[in-house]
């Protein structure tokens, strides 16, 4: 089985406690076979963007992969809103984090956005070499309540539509709900069928 290292080519590391659950988790995670033409469908939109994931991989580091899961994630796959919250490209971002790009003028490029999202948040300096340093990386882009408030819950950002994941998530920014299920596939889906 490929891990998250594999994809980029990078050998594996050791690091701490919660990265050593997330590679585990990485290990034993299956697509559910009920999700798998969902997620095969989001991943062939995906690799028919792939060069516009890999120019911002090329400024930033991060793995074209992660940013094409987290665009999804965050944006639906839509390359008219910003990939740090959502909000459209028409102008700054409104949401968390507020006011970004800082540089240039609305309406933003795609491409400088994320570029902007993704060194904001330190994925540029993120280590991408062990699954479980990249997981963590990746769940503390979108927060990291589960970590800190329910580790027993696998995050859905990460694990939704993978056979860890079965119910529990944030409705809304720190509004915790047990019995909510995530109706989005997560990233590990995604990177799992993109390998």
């Amino acid at each position: 089985m490929k891990t998250i290292a594999s994809l980029i080519c990078i050998p594996l590391l050791a690091s701490s406690s919660w990265p050593a659950i997330q590679a585990a988790r990485w290990r034993s995670a299956e697509v559910r076979p009920g999700k798998a033409h969902f997620v095969a469908a989001i991943c062939a939109t995906i690799t028919r963007n792939r060069a516009r994931y890999e120019l911002v991989s090329r400024k930033t580091g991060v793995p074209w992969r992660v940013i094409a899961s987290l665009h999804y994630m965050e944006c639906g796959l839509s390359f008219r809103e910003h990939l740090h919250n959502g909000d459209p490209l028409t102008a700054r971002t409104r949401h968390v984090p507020a006011g970004r790009p800082r540089d240039g003028a609305p309406p933003f490029a795609w491409e400088a956005s994320a570029v902007d999202a993704l060194c904001l948040d330190r994925l540029d300096r993120a280590d991408w070499s062990w699954p479980g340093s990249a997981l963590q990386t990746i769940e503390a882009y979108n927060g990291t309540g589960y970590e800190r408030f329910h580790p027993d819950v696998p995050s859905p950002y990460l694990w939704s539509w993978t056979s860890l994941y079965t119910r529990g998530k944030y409705i809304a920014d720190g509004k915790w709900s047990s019995t909510a299920i995530s109706g989005q596939s997560g990233t590990v889906a995604l990177l799992k069928m993109l390998e």
